[in-house]
């Protein structure tokens, strides 16, 4: 990702969560949006430490069987990215880390990041060695 996309996505993901959570205040009120962030907060936080065990635990027993664990390890990123996202106040950023916490959209997000790290192989932009 260039530095200029990455630029654009911190300017305003930032502006497009507080447009939300002021929307959230006018249609709920500010209390329940506070306790909405605070509860989506810990539910994630809750969620992504049961998850990291559990990959953790894939893990290990894939090594132990001799395999290479290529789609715990990427699992195992995607939920970090889970939970960093999920403690960041905002709704935006909680229904992106929901999304990877959900074992079917993070199937579907594997094979993406797979396909592109592919594409890039194929195309000569990523050079491996043996």
């Amino acid at each position: 990702m260039s530095l200029n996309k990455l630029l654009l996505i911190f300017i305003t993901l930032p502006i497009l969560e507080l447009a939300v959570l002021l929307r959230l205040d006018d249609a709920i009120g500010l209390f329940q949006t506070i306790v909405l962030i605070f509860l989506t907060g810990i539910i994630g936080a809750w969620l992504v430490r049961q998850q990291g065990i559990s990959i953790i635990f894939k893990i290990k027993k894939e090594i132990s069987d001799g395999h290479m664990p290529a789609k715990e390890m990427i699992d195992g990123v995607m939920i970090l990215i889970a939970g960093a996202v999920l403690v960041t106040p905002g709704l935006i950023t909680d229904i992106f880390g929901f999304l990877l916490l959900i074992p079917y959209t993070r199937n579907f997000i594997r094979k993406w990041i797979r396909h592109r790290i592919e594409k890039y192989v194929n195309s000569g932009y990523i050079i491996t060695r043996y």
